[in-house]
């Protein structure tokens, strides 16, 4: 039995969901208001004698114990097992060693005491008072002032050091957080003469700084205008996004992150309300913060630049890599215009990792009219929504702002427009939206579909082949509850790398158990097996190996791709048949039997009012809000078994099944 299953055997899922939400027994299972989405009527069930969760609503998703705890406090795998392990009497090895974990932790306590330090000189000091105004001058209050912790670091070479020196920290601490510049005469201060501004991870620990530098004479020579703390153990600049700490609880309840690109942007958009807003920290949006706003699930706004050239890199990046590779921006980057095409070829290659892209269209950018987020937020609040209210997605963004630039009446610039536009084109996978901008692009440069398809087609070269996965294997321990098609699927593809597109149509939601997903996921990242298992957390490490020692047989050309999706289908139907099983047992125990006279007539009259827009829906039936919600339930009961009966009856197709309920939760 692995950490992860033990942890699972030892705990209730009742017990954990129910910290969180308020539960209602339904029958044999619980239901509640899904913690996920908004709702009215319950659709978050959960079956204990499955130890399984899903929600019928919104959400369509579903899985154990750990994937719940993952989903809410948005952590990894790993994190997750911590979380749990002391509640299920679980004790977690600890491969760190004792020594390195207590220097780590020294690490992050050398950092606050920096922050705490500059907080002080900002407010408390005479040294401090150039700064507070400018801070002034900027609208920020004393609130928001200490809600960010700013600081200011003096105009000194040392004073940093013998403040933290004089309370126990070593000058080797200090080298080692990048609070100090290593030189021949020994440790001095990085920042002097600079606004702070602390960066904390998402869990609210302070790993680094971001510093501004203010006007005046001062001991730094360093002509950055920001700088950073350099790469440490905590700090990863192309890992964090500020403020995140701060905003992530409000992009859960709204579904909606704004991405900015300065420390500035993002503290006065959450002095006006706005705290779903986090930045960059930069030019640069890379995969790992792509990633972590995917985590969120949530629509990504970018707010990122005023600068047209400097946004529309931006985008053009984001189009090529978008949640796979680092994103170039900002008004230093080169105006897309005048990039070769081998020139953007070479960025598409920096951008992506092993020629991973995902549906084009998911980002949308924020029309701020020349201003940057903070100017335009602090001179007109009500600008900043319209423009909000107003954002578009960025391949229609790059696509206007292109043909603006041109006199479409001239062949010749209609033929630099289509040389400008066919990279982005390129880059676009998913069929709708490559159809839509290929005809597009066909009416603005009169040139027909089909030489813009063979432009396309001569340029498709240039991606490295995906590598097949060693045949690493071991025997290992059987795993109780264990669902041995889900882990097929995952063995077909790490197995046969043809099935990557297919692999990929597919969400992590697919899969029901932790630990499926936690290898899923990474495997969506990572095409060489060596990759993908330093990728993953020791604790996967034998399920990984589990999967890879299944039997799988030898399967080529249309063979596989059979194999593979009626594995697919199989697990549609599984789920589907036991989410109308479970939908059905919550309606038949003797107090719904009772009233369900009254409730068919309630659903009869909610599915009404659903299948026609203008009508409102009625009140609840007698005044009864039990009724109503019963009602609700019966309409979801009478879909599943609707969709139940397509998924038997009608004929095989080659498109992968969406994620319905985990055939375990019946």
């Amino acid at each position: 039995m692995t950490i992860a299953e033990e942890i699972k055997s030892r705990i209730d899922i009742v017990d954990v969901i129910g910290q969180y939400v308020t539960l209602q027994k339904a029958g044999r299972s619980f239901k509640a208001l899904c913690p996920f989405h908004a709702e009215k009527t319950p659709s978050f069930h959960i079956s204990p004698e499955k130890q399984s969760w899903y929600c019928f609503g919104a959400c369509a998703t579903g899985g154990d114990v750990l994937t719940f705890v993952m989903k809410r406090e948005n952590i990894d795998f790993p994190e997750a097992l911590r979380l749990l392990a002391p509640r299920a009497g679980v004790t977690l090895s600890d491969r760190r060693d004792p020594q390195e974990e207590e220097r780590h932790q020294r690490l992050f306590q050398t950092n606050e005491a920096a922050a705490t330090f500059f907080n002080y000189t900002l407010l408390q000091t005479k040294p401090g008072e150039g700064a507070r105004s400018y801070l002034t001058e900027r609208g920020l209050d004393e609130q928001t002032i200490e809600a960010f912790q700013l600081g200011y670091s003096p105009d000194s070479w040392d004073a940093l050091r013998s403040h933290l020196v004089g309370r126990g920290f070593s000058e080797e601490e200090l080298l080692a957080t990048g609070l100090l510049v290593e030189s021949d005469r020994g440790g001095y201060d990085r920042f002097r003469h600079r606004l702070m501004f602390p960066i904390r991870d998402e869990r609210g620990r302070v790993v680094g700084f971001g510093a501004r530098k203010l006007d005046g004479d001062s001991a730094d020579s360093s002509p950055a205008k920001y700088m950073n703390t350099p790469q440490t153990p905590m700090f990863d600049k192309g890992a964090l996004l500020y403020g995140m700490d701060r905003a992530k609880e409000t992009v859960r309840a709204q579904r909606t992150v704004i991405v900015v690109e300065g420390y500035m942007d993002v503290i006065a958009a959450h002095q006006h309300g706005y705290t779903n807003v986090v930045a960059s920290m930069g030019t640069a949006l890379t995969d790992k913060q792509i990633r972590t706003l995917e985590r969120l699930r949530a629509t990504v706004l970018l707010a990122m630049d005023a600068d047209a050239a400097g946004i529309e890199a931006t985008l053009r990046a984001l189009q090529a890599g978008q949640a796979a590779g680092a994103v170039r921006a900002g008004p230093e980057s080169a105006h897309p215009s005048a990039m070769s095409e081998e020139e953007f070829a070479e960025k598409v290659r920096e951008w992506t990792r092993d020629g991973l892209k995902r549906a084009a269209v998911t980002f949308s950018v924020v029309p701020l009219a020349g201003k940057d987020p903070d100017e335009l937020i602090r001179k007109d609040v009500a600008a900043w929504q319209q423009a909000i209210d107003h954002a578009r997605p960025f391949t229609e963004h790059v696509f206007e702002t292109f043909a603006a630039r041109k006199d479409l009446a001239q062949p010749a610039q209609r033929a630099e427009l289509m040389q400008e536009l066919l990279p982005v084109l390129r880059l676009i996978e998913e069929p709708v939206h490559h159809a839509h901008y290929l005809q597009r692009l066909a009416r603005l440069t009169q040139v027909s579909e089909d030489v813009l398809q063979r432009e396309l087609r001569s340029a498709r070269g240039g991606r490295r082949p995906q590598q097949e996965p060693s045949q690493e294997a071991s025997s290992a321990p059987a795993r109780a509850q264990r669902d041995s098609v889900q882990e097929f699927v995952l063995a077909l593809l790490l197995r046969y790398p043809e099935l990557r597109g297919e692999g990929c149509a597919l969400s992590p939601d697919f899969f029901a158990l932790s630990e499926h997903r936690g290898v899923f996921t990474a495997w969506l990242d990572e095409t060489n097996f060596d990759a993908l298992r330093d990728a993953l957390p020791e604790e996967l490490h034998p399920h990984l190996t589990r999967i890879m020692s299944r039997n799988v047989p030898i399967l080529e050309g249309s063979h596989l791709f059979e194999a593979f999706q009626d594995c697919v289908r199989k697990i549609g139907l599984r789920r589907l048949t036991a989410a109308k099983r479970a939908s059905t047992a919550s309606l038949t125990d003797p107090e719904t039997r009772e009233d369900m006279r009254a409730v068919v007539e309630e659903a009869r009259a909610l599915s009404e009012s659903r299948a026609e827009p203008g009508l409102e829906e009625p009140s609840p039936a007698h005044g009864d809000p039990r009724l109503r919600e019963l009602a609700a339930a019966l309409v979801r009961d009478t879909e599943l078994g609707r969709q139940l009966h397509q998924a038997t009856s009608a004929p095989r197709t080659n498109q992968p099944a969406q994620a319905p309920p985990p055939e375990d939760l019946r």
